[in-house]
């Protein structure tokens, strides 16, 4: 199928929907999200196999239809990339839209998680392919923003992974948030990086999603999350001020090299992170080569390929010391003065 859209302004304007006639006859229920519902069904003209995603609502907003097509274009625009999942169509279906994609017969690594034990060798490997198409997407202009093991989708037997949804990215280099509740936050919770929350005042870039990366990393070595508790405001907290345990204090049979990426990604301020994708790859690549030569690994510096490509301004303050220093100190004679 050839798809012609414009590029206008930073927005990509696509024609309307077009109609492929896949009627939705098996019903196969595949998955269900808080907005879509996702079904595997076989197309008519070729009998090919396809995942369809149909937006839950009967009679969606305006809002929620321009979204959906904000992820076919981006979508769309990726299609070069065979690490992210190929759209074929964004059709009517009733009174809302669906996106037909590619069925490569994968299953979402938060699936695996549940019904497989992988070695060290293989969660390597797995990382690395996750992080070599996040620096492809990257290179597009792309941030996913919502990076996690849902989103991720793995194949064993072809070795095919693909990343997924792509409902919220975005097509700038950097964007700037509104401080809004956690409970409509875009993202899954969970997985977003301390900015992505809001309550930075700071805005987001790439690096949002080497966080997000981070969290699911630290989910795929340890099964278990770096923040656990269930309520919202509680969650947010911890991503914006509070270091979880490392995946090595998680697991002792974890090697310290692979703890020390994952928290490097984990780190609060983006500053302290990985600056590019390609950095976080060659360190998991190191990693992978020693395991397999010697069994084990052994310290390495960290970073040592991390060149960021893009000119970043500093989102905080440099050479104010003596001016923060008065500020602490006028605060602290106030404080004294309300306590006497």
């Amino acid at each position: 199928m050839l798809c012609y859209f414009l590029y206008y302004e930073g927005t990509f304007l696509l024609p309307p929907p077009i109609q492929y006639n896949i009627t939705m006859m098996n019903h196969h229920r595949i998955y269900e999200g808080a907005h879509s519902i996702i079904y595997r069904e076989r197309r008519h003209q070729d009998k090919q196999s396809v995942i369809l995603k149909v937006l839950k609502t009967d009679y969606p907003s305006p809002e929620e239809l321009t979204c959906y097509r904000q992820e076919y274009n981006i979508l769309q625009y990726l299609n070069k990339i065979p690490g992210v999942i190929n759209a074929y169509s964004l059709e009517k279906y009733k009174n809302t839209l669906m996106i037909c994609l590619e069925d490569f017969g994968g299953k979402s690594l938060a699936n695996w998680l549940l019904q497989h034990t992988f070695t060290l060798e293989q969660l390597l490997t797995l990382s690395i392919q996750i992080t070599d198409i996040l620096a492809q997407i990257h290179q597009q202009h792309i941030i996913h923003k919502d990076i996690n093991p849902d989103n991720i989708v793995w194949n064993p037997t072809s070795g095919i992974l693909k990343i997924i949804d792509f409902g919220i990215s975005t097509q700038f280099s950097r964007e700037t948030l509104k401080l809004t509740h956690p409970n409509v936050l875009e993202g899954t919770l969970a997985y977003i990086s301390p900015e992505q929350s809001g309550r930075m005042n700071r805005a987001l870039d790439y690096r949002t999603d080497f966080y997000s990366l981070g969290v699911t990393l630290y989910e795929l070595f340890t099964h278990h999350l770096p923040f656990e508790m269930t309520d919202t405001m509680e969650l947010v907290h911890c991503h914006i001020a509070k270091s979880p345990l490392s995946p090595m204090e998680r697991d002792p049979n974890i090697p310290p090299m692979i703890s020390k990426i994952i928290m490097k990604l984990l780190e609060k301020m983006v500053e302290a992170r990985y600056q590019n994708a390609l950095g976080i790859k060659a360190d998991l690549e190191e990693c992978l080569i020693q395991i397999k030569k010697h069994g084990k690994i052994e310290p390495f510096p960290l970073g040592s390929q991390d060149i960021y490509d893009n000119l970043e301004i500093p989102q905080k303050l440099y050479g104010r010391e003596a001016e923060i220093e008065k500020l602490v100190s006028a605060f602290e004679q106030v404080s004294k003065g309300q306590s006497q």
